[in-house]
């Protein structure tokens, strides 16, 4: 980067983090360390929301995501809004007259300790790992701006993050995160407008559209059926999984994840709550359209101009150290014969509907299976390396091709993204913790000073954990994106399943919810792990209706079998 971009970068995020500052003035006690002493309108709780769910994972991998699939990830946002509905008819008005710190003492209140602590633990695992992988996303850009290790590079990340997030509390975080939406949304915009006026001259944005369509990249809606009028259960993304899982992974991530919990619970009414979560219904799903248009205008680009063969380009260096350089070599020049073909087609389609498009689609097919094989020579032994790029497409675009000083932006819009969405998953790992587990087992009776202090030792014990975590996601296998989605559905259904009988089983007891709680995350456990062995075709997103659902089977079993009245001997 030149030294515009570096200046651009370095006062872009020192006005964050003194903006954040400045504007906390909350209480040093649990209630404004954790919840900005619950006085938040609702356009605060919006942003703040938002913030929470747009880590670096988002700009970095979502775009790739569109690069490489096509738009048919937005699919999986299908479900939010209907979610949205619900938790403001149902949790939303009970966690705020309840006037909690976590969404965890509720059910004590309604079961008993152990299943508050139970699902206290899976949020508490679930949310460390996922903050682990959030903290390697912006490390990746720093890794390559500047070569480091990026071993290294997460450590010094991290204790950024940890000293930003400890000094700040709830309140800061939630106005830091509304001035980095604001950033975020003028600097993708810029970003698009961009990638439309490098196309060749009269080539618009129609035209690039009408590009992306021709390789399958405009595939907004799937309907996950095959030719023969069967489901594809393992598709990951079509309309009925995204309006199916996404909604229970929607409800379960909303009403039930400390992180997004305690953003709303910040809200001074139910009714400043209920705007905050209504409106990122409303806005999310158009928010993630957007940015993955932004990916498949990028596909666009390439097509006309000349796409690296691998984007993480210190991969393709560590091949040529290797026994496998001539092998990259040769399909280096197969890739750069395919490239100049390529150039020769679109021009073509970019002109007239009547251009054989099958031809553009084959040649891109080729190049897949080219960039497939580079990423297979990347995962032997021999090289060690990270076989998935997708994370790398936005980052190599943007530094190879932004002008001075929107580079350095859009890199500050990705660190500030991070910082944000990590300092609320870190906030609410240090309040369930104290709340859920210290206070609870460890120290009843602890006053407001050390309730503050103890908050703020833990905030940096969670974030040294997720430190130790972004050192083993280095060769995780999927775009960050999709891992962490991954990573959520393996307990967000059964947290879900927990709160659905809270709600709505009057009947079923704490001993029947909590073992059919056990027995639904082993279920779920089970077929993911049969999934990934291809012994089963299952896409991760169903996992979250599926878990929802053995909890309240397995608890209404347990009830009426073991633990009714007649067999009080099993209740413990």
């Amino acid at each position: 980067m030149s030294y515009i971009d570096w200046t651009v970068l370095i006062v872009t995020l020192a006005a964050i983090i003194f903006y954040g500052i400045y504007k906390n003035q909350s209480t040093k006690n649990l209630d404004g360390y954790f919840l900005s002493n619950r006085e938040m309108p609702w356009y605060i709780v919006l942003f703040s929301i938002m913030g929470t769910q747009a880590s670096a994972i988002t700009f970095l991998s979502a775009p790739g995501q569109a690069y490489t699939d096509g738009m048919r990830f937005v699919q999986y946002y299908f479900g939010l809004p209907l979610a949205m509905i619900v938790l403001c008819i149902t949790f939303v008005p009970i966690f705020h007259k309840a006037r909690l710190y976590t969404a965890y003492e509720f059910l004590e209140k309604r079961f008993d300790v152990k299943t508050r602590t139970l699902t206290s633990f899976l949020f508490l695992l679930q949310r460390g790992l996922s903050t682990g992988i959030s903290i390697y996303a912006p490390s990746i850009i720093l890794s390559s701006l500047l070569g480091w290790n990026i071993y290294w590079t997460n450590i010094f990340m991290g204790g950024l993050l940890i000293i930003y997030t400890a000094m700040g509390g709830a309140r800061s975080v939630a106005y830091t995160q509304q001035l980095q939406i604001i950033i975020i949304f003028v600097s993708l915009f810029f970003a698009g407008y961009l990638v439309v006026k490098y196309l060749p001259e009269g080539v618009g944005f129609l035209d690039a559209l009408k590009v992306a369509g021709s390789s399958g990249r405009t595939n907004v809606i799937t309907t996950g059926f095959k030719e023969n009028g069967t489901f594809n259960w393992r598709d990951k993304y079509n309309l009925l999984s995204g309006i199916i899982g996404g909604f229970f992974l929607a409800l379960s991530y909303f009403g039930t994840d400390q992180s997004q919990v305690g953003r709303y619970l910040t809200g001074k009414s139910v009714k400043e709550s209920r705007m905050g979560l209504l409106m990122n219904g409303l806005v999310k799903v158009p928010m993630q359209f957007l940015i993955l248009l932004l990916g498949i205008l990028i596909f666009s680009f390439y097509q006309f101009n000349n796409a690296p063969l691998f984007f993480n380009q210190a991969q393709i260096v560590k091949i040529e150290k290797t026994k496998y350089a001539d092998s990259v070599r040769i399909i280096k020049q197969q890739y750069d014969s395919l490239e100049i073909r390529k150039k020769q087609v679109v021009k073509t389609i970019a002109g007239s509907d009547d251009a054989d498009r099958l031809i553009l689609k084959e040649i891109n097919r080729q190049r897949d299976s080219l960039r497939a094989a580079v990423s297979a020579i990347i995962k032997k032994p021999e090289v060690g390396g990270d076989d998935e790029d997708t994370n790398y497409i936005f980052l190599r675009f943007v530094l190879d091709y932004l002008p001075k000083g929107l580079i350095g932006l859009l890199i500050a819009v990705i660190f500030i993204s991070s910082w944000g969405s990590i300092a609320a998953a870190l906030n609410s790992l240090s309040s369930s913790t104290i709340v859920d587990i210290h206070k609870k087992f460890i120290n009843k009776n602890m006053d407001e000073a050390k309730d503050y202090s103890v908050s703020r030792k833990y905030t940096i014990a969670w974030g040294i954990f997720c430190i130790i975590v972004a050192q083993f996601a280095y060769n995780i296998g999927n775009s960050l994106i999709e891992a962490v989605n991954i990573l959520g559905s393996l307990f967000y259904g059964v947290i879900l399943g927990v709160f659905l009988v809270a709600f709505y089983g009057k009947r079923i007891k704490s001993n029947a919810v909590f073992w059919g709680a056990i027995i639904g995350e082993i279920l779920v456990v089970t077929l993911f792990i049969l999934n990934e062995k291809k012994i089963i075709d299952l896409s991760f997103l169903w996992l979250n209706a599926i878990g929802a659902f053995a909890v309240i089977l397995f608890g209404w079993l347990l009830q009426s079998t073991f633990f009714s009245k007649g067999n009080s001997r099993f209740n413990i």
